[in-house]
């Protein structure tokens, strides 16, 4: 099928970007009414079209497939409905998880031309990514992420773990993605330099 097609692909594609290693992550998207999400257990680097299972509105399974969903299938599921998406991305970006470790009562994004990718204005434009407590608990978690979405912010990160990310398409979930991982390594970098500058004595490195 083509959505079994454009997952394995997509979940390829993101290990490639080191943000799903080994078995992490997953990947969701919504045809009409049936949701598939990549199954639990399946190395990213060789996911295949046959590593995808279709669950219901809860994340389970549905009956008559010899997968297991990804145990976080809850959570893409609330996402979907919530934000009203077709399609959703949970990574392990480093970026993200150090973002949310560095500000953990939310991500500022100030002023920066990357901020349009995922649909907001590139100059006077603050938008703060919502951060949550992790939770083994994938009903927990799911209230937790959901609670925590802002409506105009495609993303909450949840601390100590990675990121959630959604779109009206798998392309767009993906695109900002790679769009939000800029952006926190912008903002730690920029922090960085802040410190730096902060901690230097010399007159003419001050003035740089």
């Amino acid at each position: 099928m083509a959505q079994h097609e454009e997952l394995a692909r997509t979940s390829r594609r993101l290990y490639d970007l080191g943000w799903m290693r080994g078995t992490s992550g997953n990947v969701s998207v919504l045809d009409g009414s049936q949701l598939f999400v990549t199954a639990s257990g399946v190395d990213k680097s060789s996911l295949g079209e046959t590593d995808v299972v279709e669950v219901d509105g809860h994340g389970a399974a549905l009956p008559g497939q010899s997968l297991t969903p990804s145990a976080e299938a809850r959570v893409h599921a609330a996402i979907l409905e919530a934000a009203r998406a077709r399609a959703a991305v949970h990574v392990h970006a480093m970026s993200g998880v150090l973002a949310a470790a560095r500000w953990p009562g939310g991500v500022p994004l100030v002023d920066v031309e990357q901020l349009k990718g995922i649909g907001r204005g590139a100059h006077g434009d603050r938008v703060t990514v919502p951060v949550v407590a992790n939770s083994q608990d994938m009903a927990e978690l799911s209230a937790r992420v959901v609670q925590g979405m802002d409506t105009g912010v495609p993303c909450v990160i949840v601390a100590e773990h990675g990121i959630y990310t959604w779109g009206g398409s798998l392309e767009e979930a993906v695109a900002r993605t790679e769009s939000l991982d800029w952006l926190f390594e912008h903002a730690l970098r920029l922090d960085a330099l802040g410190a730096v500058r902060q901690n230097v004595d010399t007159p003419f490195l001050e003035d740089q």
